[in-house]
């Protein structure tokens, strides 16, 4: 990971847009993909000039304004745009809030473990699984070991079984992962991760260099477990006030659907293999 991050991420969505996507007429022939910098400095209403020094790392340090005018041109959604205002350092968050805190609490802990038919877990910004409770435990059992989101996602022997729609699973990840860097982009935990990542997944350098940003509020997943077979669950994802960075994330499978049993199949497969073995009689 370079320092110039805001630049990093300009290009790549200036790359993803084409002349139509805007509303803009195509001349001449286009030596890269996507608009030319003359164009959306056009489109947000800069100088060229100083839009290309902001592409270069020359400039670092936009006003609110341009950042807003930049987010439109790009047709940035709200997370990417919120993104680009903390790669800018002109977000509304406090520096010192970009760390994650990576203990969970006790009351947390006590609050997944009274979920006890649902899936639920605590995650940090990089995606590391600070704590879950038994089911999410039984859901992640194929994986060795259970510990990091996106290495699974893009390391584990198990992903591509286990998650039926791979591709869409690897693209949220990369876009949560990206996410977190603009908390907190000097991160040595998330610098060794995208390391580790891009050396060992050309997937993960592929998807990286996309610079797409996504964050994690609520979605459907499904996935292929060895023990109960096909599972389509929900999730809603929440932060947590008192330890920044942290989400709890809870799955739910629809009442009374073939996933519901499924998971309650798995609850009791799972106790059953961690209840200990009777001690003989002397």
């Amino acid at each position: 990971m370079d320092d110039n991050h805001l630049g990093d991420f300009l290009r790549a969505r200036r790359a993803g847009l084409r002349p139509e996507d805007v509303g803009m007429a195509s001349y001449g022939t286009r030596r890269v993909a996507g608009l030319r910098r003359e164009e959306v400095s056009v489109l947000a209403g800069v100088n060229a000039d100083y839009y290309t020094r902001l592409e270069q790392g020359r400039e670092r340090h936009p006003s609110p304004q341009v950042v807003d005018a930049l987010g439109r041109a790009l047709r940035l959604d709200e997370d990417a745009r919120a993104h680009l205002y903390r790669l800018a350092g002109v977000a509304p968050v406090d520096r010192a809030s970009g760390r994650s805190v990576e203990q969970v609490g006790p009351a947390l802990r006590q609050l997944m473990d009274g979920y006890p038919n649902t899936p639920a877990f605590v995650m940090s910004r990089t995606l590391d699984l600070l704590a879950v409770n038994a089911l999410a435990d039984a859901l992640y059992a194929p994986f060795t070991p259970a510990d990091n989101l996106a290495r699974m996602t893009f390391l584990d022997p198990a992903r591509r079984h286990f998650y039926t729609d791979w591709d869409r699973a690897a693209q949220a990840t990369v876009a949560h992962l990206r996410e977190a860097a603009g908390f907190d982009p000097d991160s040595p935990r998330l610098r060794d991760l995208v390391h580790t990542l891009t050396e060992h997944s050309a997937d993960f350098a592929r998807l990286w260099n996309t610079h797409a940003v996504r964050g994690k509020t609520h979605d459907a997943k499904r996935f292929l477990h060895p023990d109960v077979g096909p599972l389509t669950l929900t999730y809603q994802a929440f932060d947590v006030r008192d330890a920044p960075g942290q989400q709890l994330v809870i799955y739910h499978a629809e009442p009374g659907s073939p996933s519901a049993q499924s998971l309650h199949l798995l609850g009791s497969i799972h106790a059953t293999r961690r209840r200990p073995e009777p001690r003989p009689h002397r």
